[in-house]
């Protein structure tokens, strides 16, 4: 019932743009609108929404066959072989000498436009990424259930794995048993490459997990979502091991209240870049502006990163229905950093709530 009204939805968003067809090439957009999904690798995977018969047409590799007819919410689904040619199947779909098709720009190699193209050489191509994007900007209760469950099995995850750490092991180990311990509860799979960073490492933003050693005095960040039904989670949370010097406490704290501040900000109708704000000028006041090197959050759902984009200078409202992440940090080379991201959903009664329940209070590892 969900997936037809989005699609419906589309269908009718396409028909006041006058587009006769639409051609959905993302994997995502298209388990968004069937509710199938499949990573098709280097095969043809299509969507063709017919807009003057309201029909909708599957193209999929020919091994996803009989996967696609158990979960794939559409009218048509056409299989291709390996040897076929994906736009000359969808050419004997539709017969059209000139037409009105709507494609995602920002998904399209420029290969494939050109062989779209050549089988219809007499048709316009306009974008419709932007129709998607807004449908998807506001998430259902129904999507927010998955989310949930995404995050309850994170928060799980932390729980084991602070109990796990030890002082001498290596980044990689925590991650790697934080990881099965993910997958042995439930996890579809990471929703994301697992960060896992200590020390100096911590002060790198996106820094990857390696054979750095865990030692005392250290901070510890974990940042780091998994996969349930296609939707995600996305936590950070930063620990002390064994003691801290009052100045990684100051950084602490700091975070902290940005973090809190910047969640308080949240408020239907006003823009996003004062959540940025809130949590950027404290940062400052307090001495770090420096260290706090990238926005303050980003959309979540069928996507890890996915609109809006929480920065200073976004004044599109927030809406009811918008998911997204809050996630400040200090970061000062040598001595490491500290994030702290909670993931907020605005519902439908214009009310903020905080999925991520994970305690936000300084805590240490006892390693």
């Amino acid at each position: 019932m969900m997936i037809e009204k989005r699609r419906a939805e589309l269908m009718g968003k396409l028909e006041d743009a006058a587009i006769d067809f639409a051609l959905v090439t993302s994997p995502v957009h298209i388990f968004y609108l069937t509710g199938f999904a499949s990573d098709p690798h280097e095969r043809f995977f299509a969507l063709l929404l017919d807009v003057y018969h309201k029909t909708t047409h599957l193209f999929l590799p020919e091994l996803d066959y009989e996967k696609s007819r158990q979960t794939a919410e559409v009218d048509n689904i056409i299989p291709i072989k390996d040897t076929e040619h994906g736009f000359t199947v969808v050419r004997r779909t539709v017969d059209s000498q000139a037409c009105v098709f709507g494609i995602e720009k920002n998904v399209m190699t420029l290969r494939q436009f050109e062989e779209l193209k050549a089988v219809y050489p007499n048709s316009s191509f306009p974008a419709i990424d932007d129709l998607l994007q807004t449908m998807r900007l506001k998430k259902s209760s129904g999507e927010i259930e998955q989310v949930k469950q995404a995050v309850a099995l994170t928060e799980k995850g932390l729980n084991h794995i602070k109990n796990f750490v030890k002082i001498g092991m290596t980044e990689i180990e925590v991650k790697m048993e934080l990881e099965y311990h993910l997958h042995a509860i439930g996890a579809e799979k990471m929703a994301f490459e697992t960060t896992v960073l200590t020390g100096a490492n911590a002060a790198l933003p996106h820094g990857t997990s390696g054979l750095r050693k865990i030692k005392a005095g250290d901070f510890l960040l974990f940042d780091f979502g998994v996969t349930v039904n296609g939707y995600h989670s996305d936590i950070t949370r930063t620990f002390l091991v064994n003691q801290g010097t009052k100045e990684q406490i100051a950084m602490y704290e700091t975070v902290k209240e940005a973090n809190e501040r910047a969640i308080r900000a949240v408020k239907v109708g006003r823009p996003l870049k004062e959540i940025d704000l809130a949590a950027r000028n404290f940062i400052a006041q307090k001495g770090y502006g420096n260290y706090f090197t990238h926005r303050i959050g980003h959309g979540l759902g069928l996507e890890v990163h996915e609109p809006p984009s929480l920065h200073e200078q976004n004044d599109m409202p927030v809406q009811k229905g918008m998911l997204f992440t809050i996630e400040p940090g200090i970061y000062i080379p040598d001595l490491g950093g500290v994030r702290i991201e909670d993931d907020v959903y605005v519902n439908e009664a214009g009310e903020i709530e905080v999925l991520t329940t994970y305690p936000k209070e300084l805590q240490y590892i006892e390693g």
